[in-house]
């Protein structure tokens, strides 16, 4: 915990737990944020964007940052990667609705320290944030999305080109684009894409994009 102290109503002087909850959804951060001011011995701050957030993190110090995945700005392992990065010694924490099984299993070889669902009872998140605190890692196995079991899509992770080939697809590029910027044929794009497809269990390349925003793969 970091050494943020304020006066206790006998004069003395308790630990302060800072929270920085970094989420675009402003009622639900406003709703969290009341939740940890109304109990004593929290400090919390929001932020809308990734750009906001690292601005937040070179501010200040944190214990805990509950970090959403789908927040402006944030482009999936990449951004929590970054934020884990730029966070010293604070724990962040994974604070999102469902997440695919080989995303959280990723962001916990990053340092991610857990994830909270949104779908929590607000009653539940300050036992929760204590425990992270604590040096516990929460995972609660029944919030992870189907999709990362053995499934329609095989559950099977993509390869860096396969990913590569998604992203741009994602971001609109046509079969030849993708294949000038890699390097290679059309045909080669294709064949990549359809493994895409078959992985995610998609019927097409808009309907991949579609299901790897879903599961924060992109």
């Amino acid at each position: 915990m970091q050494d943020h102290m304020i006066n206790g109503t006998d004069g003395s002087t308790d630990p302060v737990l800072s929270v920085l909850i970094a989420d675009d959804h402003r009622l639900l951060g406003e709703a969290v944020a009341n939740l940890l001011r109304s109990g004593a011995g929290y400090s919390v701050r929001l932020t809308g964007g990734l750009d906001e957030t690292l601005v937040a993190l070179a501010d200040s110090t944190y214990d805990i940052i509950l970090l959403d995945l789908k927040m402006p700005g944030m482009v999936g392992l990449a951004s929590v990667k970054t934020v884990v990065e730029k966070s010293g010694d604070a724990k962040v924490v994974l604070f999102t609705g469902q997440v695919d099984r080989h995303f959280l299993n990723s962001a916990l070889e990053l340092g991610v320290k857990g994830l909270i669902p949104k779908t929590m009872p607000l009653q539940s998140l300050i036992s929760v944030i204590q425990l992270i605190d604590s040096g516990q890692i929460f995972v609660p196995m029944n919030e992870l999305n189907s999709s990362g079991q053995t499934d329609a899509g095989g559950g099977a992770e993509l390869t860096e080109k396969e990913h590569f080939v998604l992203r741009l697809a994602a971001d609109g590029l046509t079969n030849k684009e993708i294949a000038r910027d890699m390097g290679s044929t059309e045909v080669t794009v294709k064949m990549h894409m359809r493994a895409v497809c078959k992985k995610l269990g998609a019927r097409n390349r808009a309907h991949a994009a579609i299901i790897s925003r879903e599961r924060a793969l992109l």
